[in-house]
């Protein structure tokens, strides 16, 4: 870094794909990260295949012996709760000769059966039976070495669960840093936690998966891209304001933390919800400032919050609660999959003006996701129209709005510059910048 009269002002970076000059106040992201297989590949080894990977919420596995089929990082995974209640999470390949082995998408079953050649086992990956055993010799141990392949590490955080396919990552916890109290925030809304709701919402979007994390951090776009939704708001008597919205880095993850936003489904009530709703919601307030204390209570009830958890998860909670898994399908191409998540002990009602607020609002067909999807394929169609000019700056996104208030070092970093964006594309670089060096990428 060098040092001014006034101010230290850091070195900043220069790599194939992030320019930033601090004394300039500039910040560039070349847009070949959207568009080269080069760097999707780069991507999926660096990020999918060394970080800690959402994979679903235990309420979804109620019973013992339930499964679900998932897809994380392109690799399609059973999801299970194995007889004794333990989550495991398996390869969905038969070790014999490699058949997908759970063909349903989701079920209950003591055991999964192989079509191909019969080979059965257990919901704690064991082989338990396979035509004509005799085959093999009967002490060579090949029912043990032949179970089922379990991913890496799994582990299980307020009912969160994330996987990483590399044994040599650090824990969960040492990887959740700071995000974790995102994640505690949620699963405190009840006594007896959180549940995910039953369905889901699966779209996808004909954009990187870069674009969609962009955009949940960017509060920047809303007033101009979201008019219908802020107009609506009007009608029904809603009021909003974007004073005092942040933006957190919370080590490789990034949280967004607006106080000011009421009309949130049992917790902060708006006239739109009408007044069965408002009672229960006093009621639940009085209950969580009880439990939690008055300063808790407020931080969790008043304002919403997003949360980014680098790579493939994007965490909700804003009028109601949405987990939101990102998975790369290809460099134009992403594919997502939504669930609601509510207190396990809500009034239907609530429950139900839950889903329905949800749907209205960050749901594929609501007043703000269209939008924003709208957006994300935009940009990635226009992204292609300047590929290749090498004139300086014209194949690159500016990305530095608010670089001085960063450089102040400022506590709380407005949500509607872009610091956090900004915070994403380094850590990215940092990943995969090493990932292509280390195969000899220039």
């Amino acid at each position: 870094m060098t040092t001014t009269a006034d101010k230290v002002v850091p070195t900043g970076r220069r790599s194939r794909f992030i320019s930033e000059d601090w004394e300039a106040g500039v910040f560039r992201v070349h847009r070949d990260a959207f568009r080269s297989r080069e760097v999707f590949d780069a991507e999926l080894r660096a990020l999918w295949g060394k970080s800690w990977l959402y994979l679903g919420h235990a309420s979804e596995l109620e019973q013992p012996c339930d499964f679900k089929l998932r897809r994380v990082g392109g690799r399609q995974l059973i999801f299970l709760r194995d007889v004794k209640g333990v989550i495991r999470a398996f390869y969905n390949s038969c070790p014999h000769r490699g058949t997908a082995v759970c063909r349903e998408e989701e079920g209950n079953s003591k055991h999964l059966r192989c079509f191909y050649h019969a080979w059965t086992f257990d919901t704690e990956g064991c082989l338990v039976s396979l035509p004509s055993p005799d085959a093999y010799p009967p002490d060579s141990g090949f029912r043990e070495r032949l179970g089922l392949r379990p991913v890496a590490q799994l582990s299980v955080f307020r009912d969160f669960v994330f996987v990483c396919f590399d044994e040599q990552s650090p824990p969960l916890a040492d990887y959740l840093g700071p995000a974790a109290d995102y994640f505690a925030l949620i699963d405190e809304q009840s006594p007896d936690g959180v549940r995910a709701l039953p369905g889901a919402q699966r779209y996808r979007a004909r954009a990187n998966w870069k674009l969609l994390v962009e955009n949940a951090m960017d509060g920047y776009h809303f007033a101009p891209s979201h008019v219908t939704f802020l107009e609506y708001l009007k009608r029904t008597g809603t009021t909003t304001s974007d004073a005092g919205n942040s933006v957190t880095f919370c080590g490789r993850h990034l949280g967004s933390v607006q106080p000011n936003h009421g009309g949130r489904i049992g917790l902060s009530w708006e006239p739109r919800f009408g007044e069965d709703e408002k009672e229960r919601i006093d009621r639940n307030r009085a209950e969580i400032f009880g439990r939690l204390g008055e300063e808790r209570g407020r931080y969790l009830t008043d304002g919403f919050k997003v949360l980014y958890f680098l790579p493939n998860l994007i965490l909700f909670d804003i009028e109601s609660v949405s987990v939101r898994m990102l998975e790369p399908i290809a460099p134009d191409l992403t594919e997502v999959t939504a669930w609601a998540l509510a207190p396990r002990t809500e009034d239907p009602a609530s429950t139900g003006l839950r889903l329905k607020t949800l749907v209205s609002f960050i749901g594929p067909g609501g007043l703000a996701t269209p939008d924003d999807l709208e957006a994300q394929e935009a940009i990635q169609r226009g992204i292609v129209t300047t590929a290749g000019d090498p004139r300086e700056g014209v194949d690159w996104n500016d990305v530095s709005r608010g670089m001085a208030e960063e450089l102040r070092g400022d506590a709380r970093l407005s949500a509607n510059d872009e610091a956090g964006i900004r915070h994403f594309w380094r850590t990215w670089d940092d990943a995969v910048s090493a990932q292509l060096a280390a195969a000899g990428c220039p």
